[in-house]
């Protein structure tokens, strides 16, 4: 069913013929070809499709399609073409065109009779414009490669695309997992080279190496102009010598002649040849490493004007909102409507007034179901996503009446204390935790020396140093998630599954109290890497974290507390874009009760990093989430909304608000507060207005969630909370890959930020050449037809997601057990 394209030493295509035009041909070669059966939707399953596997790009069609020029519907150019050759004459004409065209001295249209004839050819022209169409494609670099079972894998880059394919059988599966592999191998080793070429090209001295290029053209020009000047000399001569020949007299001799002067042109010619062929290959060479000079040079100036354009905007805006709000125009102009004053909130204060808990929020009409192709963008064929939207009301109740016993905290305002059992709270002692890290020095950064090569890539792809930094990698970032689990231990205890997906929501808001001020990068993870946190005797719950991949980069969590479990695979895709930096989470995130069987799974909101040129870094957090109920909790669903930062809205500042619906979607429990300070739920108590526009009545508000005050002192240690000050603490017996033992993060918390880069760059490279020694294994046993086996994780295990065709990275639960015995023999040496 497959085909692969012979190759010659290290798997590379080559040609079958000795021909030019046969090596041309074999370099469009596709590296694999061949039928699969490829996952489309429910209603119609796995549906035949021609695979072609070409430049590290993995390609799907309807009907047989070759890649190379002229095969299968591509042009002589080797570009796609949807246009089929016809057996038969055009069936339309000018004049057939011209017939639905009004009469110049008629007033009404002509009448014209369909002709089926036509219109079944024109829809098999459709047809096979559509069955020779590219149906999809997906990049292998950054792809994860994953088998199913003896015929069947999948193909996904983490995050936009998925492919279910299924082979005939075992061999034919094998054959295409281990091109797959060796593609994905090619294509990252392609883009670093390429990466590495334009640094090192940005990085020469423009005038030096302008000096450089100028002397050797000129001096392979000056062997063209002397080939030139012998070409003529020799030319003459010859020419001469055949005037001679023709007067007819001692043929024998002067054909001698002839012949030595014809050898001399020839050589000269070839010398000529020789010359022009290394002239045109040294221009051509600096020619193309110019050009993508020139093409940086320009993206970087056009990114320059979109920053400054920005920033005198926002300006501008500054400027007409401190006019419009200043303290003489709000004395003159107390009543004009144009002019909105708002009251400073007080401290401590609820969020829920009287205006902020009436809200009107747009909500989507059709339940979210997830499957494998909505968990990483769709890849079905021809299906479109519903964007239709309900308009709610929500009103509260007059406040004066709220009982205060509602609006208590759930223990958001206690400090991190122990917390023990009656039967064993005189036999365990609680560890003595530091309660602050040291200093953040002051080192001088030329921030845009660094910033300016920067422009366009992928963050996780940019060579940072660790002045951009904070002391912690990006695993014990994630586990600042449960800063306030006591939320989930509170939601744990709701006997009504509505209020129980309220507070499961006020958890999720939570994990974003930190980042309001939290500007310092963490760590990237190296592949490998873990991180515990035990906290069982004094919070009730304990986590695991593993970089389970690095193409891309992939951390798994999972952790358990008092009556519940969490775990996440957490992606992300993050770009630079010179005056902000934008990430977006790819991964879902779950709790499950046990005691009542429910489960909830999101996806987080975008987070954005502004000013990142001038100005003082702000954090934003913004989007919609959607978090849906499974198994026992199926059909439940709340829909929250993260309002944008502006200067300009009637609404509080970092504003989330929600509704948690029921399986019929009725609207049962409200959401309103703000990600950075407090969250307040309150039962719906009527209901009124159409089934359109509906209304609904809310009782007492509580709070469900308030974040605590951080440290007096804590800006001049990262701005870290109490709990991120003793994530990294140094604790004995953890595992040799945890981030507690990296050493440039362990530098960096000691304010030994020159030694930390030092061994930052080691530690890359040291990853680096470990990638290397895998790519080369790879492409060893792609040539000698043996299967290699991709990276597994340690502690974490890919396995089908329940009720989806997604693969997730489940855990084993063997970490706690090896932590037990020290039984670490399975961790790789990364530090």
């Amino acid at each position: 069913m497959s085909e692969v394209v012979s190759t010659g030493k290290a798997g590379l295509p080559v040609a079958n013929t000795a021909t030019a035009s046969g090596a041309v041909a074999a370099q469009s070669e596709p590296d694999m070809k061949g039928w699969l059966l490829k996952w489309t939707n429910y209603l119609k399953g796995y549906q035949k499709r021609w695979f072609v596997l070409s430049k590290g790009v993995l390609s799907y069609y309807r009907a047989e399609h070759g890649a190379g020029p002229n095969a299968g519907g591509r042009s002589a150019g080797g570009k796609l073409s949807i246009r089929r050759r016809r057996k038969g004459p055009r069936a339309e004409s000018k004049g057939s065109m011209m017939q639905c065209i009004r009469a110049p001295s008629s007033p009404t249209r002509l009448n014209i009779v369909p002709d089926p004839k036509k219109d079944r050819k024109k829809n098999k022209k459709n047809q096979a414009e559509m069955t020779h169409t590219c149906r999809g494609t997906i990049s292998l670099h950054g792809a994860l490669i994953h088998t199913v079972d003896s015929c069947t894998f999948v193909i996904s880059n983490g995050g936009t695309q998925t492919f279910h394919i299924k082979a005939a059988n075992e061999v034919e599966r094998q054959s295409w997992v281990t091109a797959l592999e060796l593609a994905k191998a090619k294509a990252i080793r392609a883009m670093e080279s390429d990466e590495e070429e334009e640094d090192t090209a940005a990085n020469i001295i423009p005038s030096e190496e302008f000096n450089l290029v100028i002397r050797e053209l000129t001096f392979k020009l000056e062997n063209v102009k002397t080939c030139f000047d012998l070409i003529t000399k020799h030319g003459a001569v010859l020419q001469r010598a055949l005037s001679e020949l023709e007067s007819g007299e001692d043929l024998t001799s002067k054909t001698k002649i002839v012949s030595e002067r014809a050898t001399l042109f020839r050589i000269s010619s070839n010398a000529m040849i020789n010359a022009c062929s290394d002239y045109l290959k040294t221009a051509q060479t600096q020619g193309h490493k110019w050009s993508k000079m020139l093409q940086h040079e320009r993206d970087k100036k056009v990114s320059l004007e979109e920053m400054v354009e920005q920033l005198a905007r926002q300006h501008s805006h500054l400027e007409q909102a401190a006019h419009r709000h200043r303290p003489n125009a709000a004395a003159s102009g107390s009543d004009d409507e144009d002019n909105e004053f708002y009251d400073a909130q007080e401290e401590g204060g609820s969020v829920a007034s009287q205006e902020d808990s009436s809200f009107i929020l747009k909500i989507p009409v059709a339940h979210h179901r997830r499957n494998s192709n909505d968990a990483t963008g769709s890849s079905s064929e021809g299906e479109e996503g519903n964007s239709e939207t309900q308009q709610v009301l929500v009103v509260t109740d007059s406040l004066d009446n709220m009982d205060v016993t509602d609006r208590i905290s759930v223990n958001s305002n206690q400090a991190l204390t122990p917390i023990f059992s009656n039967n064993n709270q005189s036999s365990r002692v609680a560890r003595r935790r530091r309660t602050r890290v040291p200093d953040k020095p002051n080192y001088p950064l030329n921030l845009w020396s660094i910033i300016k090569n920067c422009i366009g890539k992928d963050l996780s792809k940019i060579p940072m140093p660790v002045n951009f930094n904070e002391p912690l990698s990006m695993l014990q970032r994630l586990t600042e998630d449960f800063e306030y689990s006591e939320i989930l231990d509170k939601a744990a205890t709701c006997k009504d599954t509505c209020e129980q997906l309220a507070y499961v929501t006020a958890f999720t808001v939570s994990s974003y109290s930190t980042t309001s001020n939290r500007t310092g990068k963490p760590f990237n993870p190296l592949l490998g890497e873990t991180y515990e946190c035990d906290r069982t005797d004094d919070l009730g719950w304990r986590c695991i974290n593993e970089q389970v991949s690095h193409h891309p980069p992939m951390a798994a969590q999972y952790c358990e507390g008092r009556g519940w479990r969490c775990w996440q695979e957490f992606t992300m895709t993050s770009k630079f874009r010179g005056k902000y930096i934008q990430i977006v989470p790819l991964g879902y995130a779950h709790v499950e009760f046990p005691a009542s069987g429910n489960k909830f799974t999101w996806r987080k909101v975008t987070t954005t990093v502004h000013n990142i040129i001038v100005g003082k870094l702000w954090v934003d957090n913004h989007g919609d989430m959607e978090i849906y109920g499974e198994k026992a909790a199926k059909g439940v669903k709340c829909h929250l909304k993260y309002l944008p930062y502006s200067y300009f809205t009637r609404d509080t500042q970092r504003r989330v608000k929600g509704v948690a619906m029921d399986s019929s979607n009725q609207v049962k429990w409200v959401i309103n507060g703000t990600w950075d300070s407090k969250i307040e739920i309150a039962p719906v108590t009527s209901t009124s207005g159409s089934a359109e526009n509906p209304v609904y009545k809310t009782g007492n508000y509580k709070t469900a969630w308030t974040s605590r005050l951080p440290p007096t002192d804590c800006d001049k240690y990262y701005n870290f909370t109490l709990l991120a000050c003793q994530l990294n603490e140094p604790e004995p017996n953890v595992a040799p890959t945890d981030s507690r033992l990296r050493p440039d993060q362990r530098l960096m918390e000691e304010g030994k930020w020159n030694e930390s880069n030092k061994e930052k760059l080691r530690l890359e490279e040291k990853q680096r050449a470990r990638r290397r020694e895998r790519e080369a294994e790879a492409e060893k046993s792609a040539a000698e037809g043996r299967p290699y086996p991709p990276y597994e994780p340690i502690w974490f295990s890919k396995q089908q997601d329940e009720g989806t065709d997604s693969l997730v990275h489940v855990f084993k639960g063997t970490y706690w057990d090896s932590k037990a015995k020290q039984e670490w023999s399975k961790c790789p040496d990364i530090f």
